[in-house]
C-alpha cells in the first residue's frame, strides 16, 4: 500500500488529478530549478553581475518559456520571489543596490511579486496559501455535507449523478451512496489540517535553523492536489445533480405550516404589534404541535388574525413558497458576479 492515498493507484484520483500531480513530481521540481537558475543567469547579466552574452548562453534553451499570472490579489501577496543569499543580506553580492536589482529583475524573470525584505523566515505567505485553499475545502465540505443530508432516505431530496456500481455496496446492492460528496469532505479535513501545518511553519528559530519550514513540503503539495480533486469531485457531484423537486415540496410541507410562522408573525404585527403578533402566533403554533393539525387550520379559529387578514392571506402566508425573500435576487446577483469573474479570468481574494 502507498504511504498516502495520493498517491495510490487505488485511491488517487479520488483525492486528486494527474494534472495537478504532475505539477509536484520530481521532474517537474527539476525544471523549475533550472528555471529559476536560467532566470537568475538573465537577471544578473542586465544588472551588469555577469556579461549579458553569460546570461544568453544560460537561457537559450529556455528562451520560449514564459510565466503570465493573473492580477490575482492573494498572488500577489504570496507568490513571492525568494532571493536572499545565506542570511537573508544578500551580502555576497555587495552592499550597494546590485543585490535588490538583481533580486527585482529576476521577480521579473519569474513572474513573481519582489518583496520589499527577504522573508524566508517571514513564511506568512506560504501559511495563506495553504489557509486559503483550506477555505475553499470548508466551502466545498460544508456543500458535500448538506448533498450528504439532503440524499438521506429521510430526505430523499437529491442524488448524486449516477454510475452503475458507483455508491453501492458488496453486501448492500440497494445502496447509493454519496461518494463524491464523502470525499469532499474527507479533503475538506485535510486541508484544515495541511493549513495547521502551514502555520506551524512559520515559527523559525533566527535564521530557520532548524528547518521548520520543512513541513511545507508536505502541507503545500498535498494541500493543492487535495483541493484540486476536492474541486474536480464538486464538478461532478453538481454537473449531474439530481434534485427532486416533489421531495423538497412535501419536506416543506412537513411541517404543516409551521416552517413560515415568521410570515404570519410578520404580517399581523403592523395591526396589533411586534410582541403581541410574537404571542398571538407562539399560540397557534403550540396549538398546531400538541393536536397534530396544520397552522392554517388553528389561525382561522384566531379572532385577532381573522379580524385584521382575510382566508386568502392567511393562505399565502402558511405556504412555504410564498415566504422566499429575496433569496431568488441573491442568487441572481451571486451568478452574475461568478459569471463575470469567469469572463475575466480573475478570482480576487482581498
Amino acid at each position: 500500500m502507498s504511504v498516502s492515498a495520493l498517491d495510490s493507484r487505488i485511491f488517487r484520483n479520488l483525492f486528486g488529478t494527474q494534472e495537478i500531480r504532475d505539477i509536484f513530481t520530481d521532474d517537474a521540481y527539476v525544471k523549475c530549478l533550472i528555471e529559476v537558475e536560467a532566470a537568475l543567469a538573465r537577471a544578473q547579466s542586465k544588472t551588469g553581475v555577469i556579461p549579458p552574452e553569460s546570461g544568453d548562453s544560460i537561457t537559450s534553451t529556455f528562451a520560449g518559456i514564459q510565466l503570465e499570472y493573473v492580477n490575482q490579489s492573494i498572488r500577489k501577496r504570496c507568490l513571492l520571489v525568494q532571493f536572499g543569499g545565506a542570511a537573508g543580506t544578500i551580502a555576497s553580492l555587495g552592499s550597494d543596490d546590485t543585490g535588490p536589482r538583481v533580486r527585482e529583475q529576476l521577480a521579473l524573470e519569474l513572474g513573481l511579486q519582489n518583496p520589499a525584505i527577504t522573508w524566508h523566515v517571514a513564511r506568512d505567505n506560504v501559511a495563506e496559501i495553504t489557509n486559503f485553499l483550506a477555505l475553499v475545502g470548508g466551502t466545498l465540505g460544508k456543500i458535500a455535507l448538506d448533498l450528504m443530508i439532503m440524499s438521506s432516505n429521510e430526505f430523499d431530496e437529491i442524488s448524486e449523478p449516477f454510475v452503475p456500481h458507483r455508491g453501492a455496496s458488496s453486501t448492500m446492492p440497494q445502496k447509493r451512496n454519496p461518494i463524491s460528496s464523502e470525499v469532499i469532505l474527507a479533503a475538506s479535513k485535510m486541508l484544515r489540517a495541511n493549513a495547521s501545518l502551514g502555520l506551524d511553519a512559520m515559527i523559525t528559530d533566527f535564521e530557520r535553523a532548524s528547518g521548520p519550514w520543512h513541513l511545507e513540503w508536505v502541507a503545500v503539495p498535498e494541500a493543492f492536489v487535495t483541493a484540486v480533486g476536492a474541486l474536480h469531485q464538486t464538478n461532478f457531484a453538481l454537473d449531474g445533480l439530481v434534485v427532486k423537486v416533489d421531495s423538497m415540496e412535501r419536506n416543506l410541507h412537513s411541517t404543516k405550516g409551521l416552517i413560515v410562522g415568521e410570515a404570519v408573525m410578520m404580517a399581523l404585527a403592523p395591526h396589533i404589534g411586534r410582541q403581541k403578533a410574537h404571542d398571538e402566533v407562539y399560540e397557534a403554533c403550540k396549538s398546531a404541535i400538541e393536536h397534530d393539525r396544520t397552522l392554517l387550520e388553528v389561525l382561522r379559529e384566531s379572532k385577532t388574525l381573522t379580524s385584521v387578514l382575510t382566508d386568502e392571506q392567511l393562505v399565502g402566508l402558511c405556504d412555504p413558497t410564498q415566504y422566499m425573500g429575496a433569496s431568488q435576487l441573491m442568487v441572481d446577483e451571486m451568478v452574475k458576479r461568478a459569471n463575470l469573474t469567469r469572463q475575466q479570468g480573475d478570482v480576487q481574494v482581498n
